[in-house]
């Protein structure tokens, strides 16, 4: 349909230069900017929930060590396994929620800029935001967990042998 479309308007204006472009490629050029930043925000955001697990793995491996004697003795007078997870874990969800909310409330307060950088983007969907939340939730589980798992799996009479 191009050859003959350049050929019937070439035979009407034989010296004029007649391009044919498809829709997307003519938006191409119009829409990189945006596209651009979304990708380097996504990229950011990653490398945030990265530095984010990393931070809380951190914290949590630290606040377990540092209790793994009274976590020991909880197990050994015979306290379930769920209690003393959710007591060891306890701690680092709790500066998660809060970091949580900060975030949320910052990026709600933030959302007109973040709107005139990103195309048709929408921050305040609420979407958008339970996922952001539910994302994070659950990373910071699995962060904190996997300490609290690691010190459940120490034998408790070991523990209290040790200085």
């Amino acid at each position: 349909m191009t050859a003959a479309l350049q050929r019937t308007l070439g035979a009407l204006q034989p010296d004029v230069t007649i391009t044919v472009q498809n829709w997307l490629d003519a938006l191409d050029g119009e829409l990189f900017p945006a596209r651009a930043a979304t990708v380097a925000l996504g990229v950011m955001g990653l490398l945030a929930a990265m530095l984010a697990v990393t931070g809380i793995f951190g914290m949590a491996a630290y606040s377990v060590s540092k209790r793994m004697k009274e976590l020991g003795i909880r197990v050994a007078l015979g306290a379930r396994k769920p209690q003393v997870m959710i007591n060891a874990v306890g701690r680092p969800l709790v500066l998660l929620a809060v970091g949580s909310v900060m975030g949320l409330s910052a990026g709600i307060f933030l959302s007109r800029l973040l709107g005139q950088i990103v195309f048709q983007a929408n921050p305040r969907d609420p979407l958008v935001v339970g996922g952001v939340a539910l994302t994070m939730a659950m990373l910071g589980v699995a962060a904190s967990a996997i300490p609290a798992r690691r010190a459940l799996a120490v034998d408790p009479s070991r523990l209290m042998r040790e200085e």
